[in-house]
């Protein structure tokens, strides 16, 4: 009998003996015989292995897609992006934002340097294409969108300066020949802008009307104008939305709900939802579509607000035999702009309000705002309606900021806590959002000074088909700024993961389905973006303040591609090796 030959064992005995190894063990002893391999590929033993590899709870199913625990087990240790395989240094400060066109050829990059930087993406991401924004007078690029067709590339910048210390502008760059075809007014700057379609995009501008109150107005403006200098815009007015204690709207995106009936992954929270709810920590969804609920506070409001607007505090009885108000002037300002506002809002629209699809154009516009703070601490949602998608007709620079009706919010959610980063899903179902959550039970009683955040980023997952958030939270990032100064962190999601940056100097990738933190990406300094490529999930960038952008590769994708490197690499034969020719 050979000696290195495997002992046989009955296969109870070896599964029980397969179960005390690690996996790479199990994979390694499969390869000794038939009677190993077969075993070492056993449903039951990979299923144990992989929750407790993974120390995932048990009473969450394998991923609906999976064809067997041991593939299930191969995808997540594989298949996750977490292998460097490229360091790109050519920009000259922080790098802010990443964005892959939708076929997933190009990636473009922003910064501090005030450049945006369209690479090319094969097997090594090499510079295409570099275009300076100093001639805008910007201080630094910070956001970019490539639109549907990939054939525009929407570049957002930052002015600065004094007295444009919150102003910004947009560009559109032809991705033909990289040439200027429109410049766009954007404030705040952190509105960011987007893409409706193909050839219009979003934008923003803030009208004060108040110490602390404002309106947002919220343009539709087409790509490349019809006039001779890109100066002059050719714009819509969308929206003009109120805004309380001194709250602004930033971070616009747009989100296309008919791809909800079919995602790409569907989160089963059921068995949560049977279980008894924690205590709320948020968000809460406010049904905006009816002012039912909200008659007595109204009146509570009318009694207030009537008085105080129309009569100066000396003729109020409220303030007879006392030397100063009971309220300070920003608690009154607020108290006038929201009754002001119940006053001057068109209704609601009941249909989008009750969160069903019921046209088959549901567009929602998505984001953030505030009503306590000026922190932006609650989601918006607004329906945009079909007769809304385009231009009707070249408005050349008219602003109708004069009007007296705002817009109304079909829906609002209350997140709790500072928003830092938002991201859909691929196919708009789910949208993630990064927050910094405030002390529980905190009252807010100064809206210029907001609640103390916490160091601990949560990252939400909200269905926007039900408008509810998922009972689960992922968690693993930080970040370390106060509330006054806290910034905004890109994060991406693919089919299967999300991924998101950290001022902890990593990059942190999870698992959609099992709600589980795979992998950390190092940096040497705040990871302000990351970005998984549209044609590949096995392929993320991650941008940094150390003014480099990485480029991950899972362990498989790492592996074929030097197994393509070999295969391409020419033969050398016997007189290559002696530096000499056949004769």
């Amino acid at each position: 009998m050979d000696a290195c030959a495997p002992v046989a064992l009955p296969d109870s005995l070896l599964l029980e003996i397969f179960l005390l190894l690690p996996h790479d063990a199990v994979l390694s002893a499969g390869l000794a015989c038939r009677q190993w391999y077969a075993v070492s590929r056993d449903e039951f033993l990979w299923r144990e292995l992989f929750y407790r590899y993974y120390r995932i709870p048990r009473s969450v199913p394998r991923h609906p897609a999976a064809e067997s625990w041991y593939s299930e087990f191969q995808r997540l240790f594989d298949c996750i992006p977490c292998v460097e395989v490229q360091t790109l240094r050519e920009h000259h400060d922080q790098v802010l934002h990443l964005s892959f066109a939708h076929r997933g050829h190009l990636l473009a990059s922003c910064s501090k340097d005030c450049t945006v930087k369209i690479w090319r993406n094969n097997l090594e991401i090499s510079l295409l294409h570099s275009s300076s924004m100093r001639q805008f007078n910007w201080g630094y690029t910070q956001f970019s969108q490539f639109n549907v067709d990939d054939s525009l590339l929407l570049v957002s910048g930052v002015y600065i300066g004094p007295h444009h210390s919150s102003s910004g502008e947009i560009a559109v760059i032809s991705l033909a020949d990289f040439s200027l075809l429109s410049r766009v007014r954007n404030k705040p700057y952190d509105v960011f802008g987007c893409w409706l379609n193909e050839t219009h995009l979003i934008s923003g501008n803030l009208y004060w009307i108040g110490n602390m109150t404002s309106c947002s107005v919220l343009w539709l403006n087409k790509a490349f104008q019809d006039v001779e200098s890109e100066n002059v815009n050719v714009v819509k007015r969308l929206f003009k939305i109120q805004n309380l204690n001194a709250s602004t709207i930033r971070t616009v995106m747009v989100a296309d709900c008919r791809r909800h009936d079919s995602p790409d992954l569907l989160l089963d929270y059921e068995a949560q939802a049977a279980a008894p709810a924690p205590p709320r920590r948020g968000p809460l969804v406010f049904d905006l579509g009816s002012d039912s609920e909200e008659e007595e506070e109204e009146k509570r409001e009318r009694a207030v607000a009537e008085p105080l607007c129309t009569r100066p505090p000396e003729q109020d009885p409220s303030f007879e035999g006392r030397g100063s108000p009971v309220i300070s002037e920003r608690q009154l300002e607020a108290r006038v702009a929201r009754f002001l506002g119940k006053t001057r809002t068109r209704p609601a629209d009941l249909a989008a309000a009750d969160g069903i699809a019921q046209t088959d154009h549901n567009i929602y516009l998505l984001f953030t705002t505030g009503s306590l703070t000026y922190s932006p601490h609650q989601i918006g949602i607004k329906r945009i309606m079909p007769d809304q998608m385009a231009t009707s007709g070249p408005v050349l620079g008219e602003e109708r900021s004069s009007d007296e009706f705002f817009d109304s919010l079909d829906h609002l959610i209350d997140i709790h806590g500072h928003i830092i980063g938002m991201g859909l899903s691929p196919d708009h179902r789910y949208l993630y959002v990064n927050s910094r959550a405030w002390p529980a039970g905190y009252v807010i009683s100064d809206p210029m000074s907001p609640p103390p955040i916490a160091e601990e980023i949560d990252l939400h997952v909200i269905d926007l088909k039900t408008l509810r958030e998922e009972r689960r939270i992922l968690r693993a990032h930080r970040a370390f700024t106060p509330n006054d100064e806290c910034f905004f962190i890109f994060l991406d999601v693919s089919r299967d993961f999300v991924a998101s940056g950290a001022e902890d100097k990593h990059g942190y990738i999870w698992d959609r389905h099992y709600n589980i933190c795979l992998a950390r990406l190092q940096h040497d300094d705040v990871v302000n973006s990351v970005a998984f490529c549209p044609a590949d999930q096995e392929l993320l960038l991650s941008a940094s303040d150390d003014g480099t952008v990485k480029v991950w590769r899972s362990p498989r994708a790492t592996r074929l591609a030097a197994e393509q490197r070999r295969q391409a690499r020419p033969r050398r034969t016997l007189f290559s090796w002696l530096g000499g020719r056949p004769r």
